[in-house]
């Protein structure tokens, strides 16, 4: 999260300097004399009574309170004693006040984040959203997060960064933590779509994009897709180049039942992908107090748990891909442009003004339009047309995770299904699996409803393409016969569901899950290691279509003769240390196609001497340019060829590369199940919650210097994991730093 900002913001400002690397010892002593107390008594106004820390070996904080205000006051302060610098550039990008400390380099994307952030009223109706008690539960974690802020700031020990860039960190309010995500995201997919319908036309438009489940294209009436240019596209972007798409999500979940689990009872696997960052996007805590005992994982900002357990039900989640967006084109009065056109009549353009504070010069007066429809992101002056973008996250309720408080006093998986159904952003699926051994999954996500229209392009603003309000039907499951539940970010929507909420790619990771489940012979039970083995499995069934391509033929040259043999006798596992992984995808990088394709099933085909000359000439050619690309890369020594030398990960400071994590190799990837991403992975035993087992990467702690910076990069390299601790007495036999915290 940071270092995309700070890469393409930070490193082209005044500290860009900071980057190059300095000698050792003064950055060292620097951070170390800036990290926060794990040990000790501290006191820490604001406290009605002591809180217990205890940090684990692998730095998991488990705090104990005696009161619901004094849990949460704490989780804020420790918080931001391991994560003060990451959680200041969250706060500082949602609320479009990077320019403050960074210049104008950051303006476009404050820009972007005033024009997109949520407006609505802090009410009721928005904090009891996300649980009955939110304003106290906000209010107290806020106050602990400035408690520790005042502390720092007062004793000259605030995290090294903030030393170094000259940033002062700012007072917390309730307010930052209901900050939306900020982006383009279904949006720009439909912007996408319509560029190819205006290059080549709906039909093959569809074709090309394959949505799950398939349907005819229509452009809606009065959209011009040959008007969607490059200049629509550049308002999205905050000044950066176009955002990549993502290829191949990674997150997997499944549940199964005591019925197959040795245990007796659920088994709940989880690895969410999202990108794998320095600090992690993601932080283990356990939390204790009366009414509360929950453990497992959260993201920026860091309240709560968002995926976890507390004593009786165990969670994971994947993205369900809901669309929760729309672009609107709004007509213009030619007379009045500050007027918008909706069911014949003319309306006012709502115009907000804010002043953006940027350091080293002066502040720069903002104006942004909004229409009933939400904010314009663009006007085509010539074609009196405006931009506009309506999005589920300008409705109450939809702060990403937050929700993950109700699901964390869940007590079983029934009431998991309603307590999921206030979970509004980002969309998931949602499995559980309880002690009584009930397992159930329900896709959450404010998701609108759209009645006559796919929501798939560009729609106009007149009122013929309204929402219909929201949609109470998306689909569920609770303790369904087969005796497991997976979810891998594929279609989840039942055949006979109409209309679709979501259109997805094509995806075999549930393919290759649900196989792995079915393999059980009677009388089986699925093991915790099976589990583990599960979510770093390695086969690639896209890549197992294409292994009969390089056999039933030969190759007159020898190169290409023993990397044929090599790719004929492949089992289709990227192991890091496979040379032919590394040979396959240099080959398919070379621009073969495969059977496989991805997302595709094994299918047969005429291979060896049914194969086309055309075919066998291309596959030659592929081949030779992938040994040639290995022998640059890697060397002339086929033996030494490995994929995971093309499959690193790195973990670089977002600010002074002297603290950069050292990179790992990885297996997987490449639309395995052990896909790229999986920052956090938890297997949670409900048979007995203390043999739960989670990783974190690179570790805990943002602050250089830490025993906790950077710790976790090579067993989460190595396909380890560490028991995440539950009981008291588990607990304590874990511990490795005591703090106390006093009023």
């Amino acid at each position: 999260m940071i270092r995309p900002l700070l890469a393409g913001v930070v490193l082209a400002t005044a500290i860009a300097f900071l980057a190059l690397r300095e000698s050792q010892s003064p950055l060292d002593a620097q951070a170390r004399a800036a990290l926060s107390r794990i040990d000790g008594t501290v006191r820490v106004p604001g406290l009605k009574a002591a809180v217990e820390v205890l940090r684990d070996t692998w730095g998991v904080p488990h705090i104990y309170a005696k009161s619901v205000d004094d849990l949460f006051f704490a989780q804020g302060y420790v918080m931001a004693q391991d994560r003060l610098w990451q959680m200041e550039i969250w706060r500082r990008t949602v609320e479009g006040r990077l320019a403050e400390v960074l210049g104008a380099a950051a303006l476009p994307r404050d820009r972007q984040a005033r024009l997109l952030k949520y407006r609505g009223p802090l009410d009721d109706t928005e904090l009891t959203s996300y649980h009955p008690e939110s304003r106290r539960i906000m209010g107290a974690y806020v106050s602990g997060v400035n408690a520790f802020i005042a502390e720092a700031t007062a004793s000259g020990k605030l995290p090294v960064e903030f030393v170094l860039t000259r940033i002062r960190p700012q007072p917390w309010t309730v307010e930052t933590l209901l900050s939306r995500q900020i982006a383009f995201g279904d949006a720009t997919s439909e912007l996408q779509l319509a560029a190819a319908v205006a290059e080549i036309g709906a039909e093959q438009a569809n074709r090309r994009r394959n949505p799950d489940p398939f349907e005819p294209l229509v452009v809606p009436p009065g959209i011009d897709v040959a008007a969607i240019t490059d200049a629509v596209f550049a308002a999205t972007r905050a000044g950066a180049p176009a955002p990549r798409p993502q290829i191949e999500p990674g997150s997997n979940n499944w549940v199964v039942s005591g019925a197959l689990s040795a245990t007796a009872k659920p088994v709940v696997a989880n690895d969410p992908h999202r990108e794998v960052t320095n600090p992690s996007l993601r932080y283990i805590v356990h939390l204790n107090a009366p009414g509360w005992n929950v453990a497992g994982a959260s993201e920026p900002p860091f309240l709560g748990v968002a995926i976890g357990h507390n004593e009786r039900i165990g969670w994971g989640l994947t993205i369900v891909g809901t669309d929760q967006q729309d672009v609107y084109v709004e007509e213009l009065n030619p007379a009045n442009p500050q007027q918008m056109k909706w069911k014949g009549a003319w309306e006012p353009i709502r115009t907000v003004r804010e002043e953006i504070r940027v350091k080293g010069e002066n502040p720069e007066q903002f104006e942004m339009k909004f229409t009933r429809h939400g904010p314009i992101f663009y006007v085509d002056a010539p074609r009196h047309r405006a931009y506009v973008l309506r999005s589920a996250l300008h409705e109450p309720g939809t702060a990403p995770y937050l929700a993950g408080l109700r699901l964390a006093q869940a007590p079983d998986c029934r009431a998991f299904l309603d307590a999921a159904g206030y979970w509004k952003t980002p969309s998931e699926n949602l499995i559980c699996g309880d002690v009584d051994g009930s397992i159930s999954w329900r896709a959450s996500a404010l998701t609108p409803a759209r009645k006559g229209w796919s929501g798939r392009l560009p729609v106009p603003g007149t009122g013929e393409f309204e929402w219909q309000g929201f949609r109470s039907d998306l689909p569920r499951e609770l303790n369904p016969s087969r005796g497991f539940i997976v979810t891998a970010n594929h279609n989840v929507q039942p055949k006979s569901y109409q209309p679709p909420f979501m259109f997805k790619n094509a995806d075999t990771r549930f393919e290759r899950i649900t196989r792995l489940l079915q393999l059980i012979r009677p009388g089986q039970k699925y093991s915790l290691d099976d589990h583990r083995r599960m979510q770093h499995d390695a086969y690639s069934l896209r890549a197992a279509a294409d292994v009969d391509l390089f056999k039933g033929w030969s190759s007159s040259d020898p190169a290409v003769e023993r990397a044929r043999v090599m790719l004929s006798k492949w089992d289709a596992t990227y192991r890091r240390e496979s040379a032919e992984a590394a040979l396959y995808e240099a080959w398919r990088a070379g621009g073969a196609q495969g059977r496989g394709g991805r997302g595709a099933a094994p299918v047969p085909s005429p291979v060896g001497p049914g194969m086309s000359p055309t075919t066998r000439v291309e596959i030659e050619k592929r081949l030779q340019h992938a040994v040639g690309r290995l022998t640059s890369d890697q060397g002339a020594d086929w033996m030494s060829w490995r994929w995971g030398r093309m499959h690193m990960r790195a973990f670089p400071h977002a600010v002074v590369a002297h603290f950069d994590i050292p990179a790992v190799e990885r297996g997987g990837g490449a639309g395995t199940v052990a896909a790229d991403g999986a920052s956090y992975r938890e297997i949670l035993d409900v048979a007995n919650w203390d043999r739960s087992l989670v990783i974190n990467t690179p570790g805990q702690s943002g602050q250089p210097g830490s025993p906790f910076y950077g710790n976790l990069a090579r067993d989460w390299a190595d396909e380890q994991y560490f028991p995440l601790a539950f009981s008291r007495s588990a607990v304590e036999k874990a511990t490795a730093h005591r703090l106390t915290l006093t009023k």
